[in-house]
């Protein structure tokens, strides 16, 4: 039986998608930068085993695509007993993802910060964690929101991988309108307009924190 699909229809459950790719796009963030900021004290750590678990870490998420992370994750655990719905190994493999692209963001700003800064700290018989604490990353904090909030951008689009293995979001709703209504070309027209619509103001937004802390000059 055929079932008609108003324009109305296709907006409605994209929407409805969207709502799943902004959701898991927060997640991934949230819980990415805080595994991120994990990772960069080890990557900073004055021990080398540290030091090379962390840049191996790094090395790992970005020398391999997002996809076959996730396909590892969803087929992978379940091999080792353990059962992933799509939901969940979306959330995780975006989350690892996420955090070794940020803890290599924030490296940099981190790195950003003049040596005098930590020898100065030093000097005050400031630990490693103290040093990070209250001298470093407060500095490296105004060099780091701009790239943050832009990478956020690659996280959003990011999500729209997960459909191949089964989560529902804005592109995953997108080919199945698709394939009931006949219409790739306006479905998949309003599905990179949903994109834009959540891509384009953080990309704006970025570019005014370049502006605003001045990191461009």
């Amino acid at each position: 039986m055929f079932v008609q699909f108003t324009t109305w229809d296709i907006v409605r459950n994209l929407l409805e998608g969207g709502k799943w790719t902004l959701a898991l796009s927060l997640i991934a963030f949230v819980l990415g930068g805080t595994a991120g900021l994990l990772v960069l004290f080890l990557r900073m750590a004055r021990n080398r085993v540290a030091q090379a678990l962390a840049k191996g870490y790094i090395e790992l998420f970005q020398g391999t695509p997002l996809l076959m992370q996730l396909f590892i994750v969803f087929f992978g655990l379940p091999l080792a007993g353990i059962d992933v719905s799509p939901w969940l190994a979306a959330a995780l493999g975006l989350t690892l993802f996420t955090s070794a692209y940020l803890a290599e963001i924030w490296r940099g700003c981190v790195e950003s910060v003049p040596r005098g800064q930590w020898e100065a700290s030093a000097s005050l018989a400031l630990g490693f964690t103290q040093q990070m604490r209250h001298v470093i990353l407060p500095q490296a904090l105004r060099v780091a929101i701009a790239p943050t909030v832009g990478f956020s951008v690659q996280v959003v689009k990011g999500t729209a991988v997960t459909s191949i293995i089964g989560f529902t979001e804005l592109t995953k709703t997108g080919s199945m309108l698709a394939n009931a209504t006949f219409q790739p070309f306006l479905v998949f027209g309003l599905v990179a307009a949903g994109y834009f619509a959540l891509c384009y103001p953080l990309s704006l937004y970025a570019k005014s924190l370049e502006r605003k802390f001045h990191v461009a000059r």
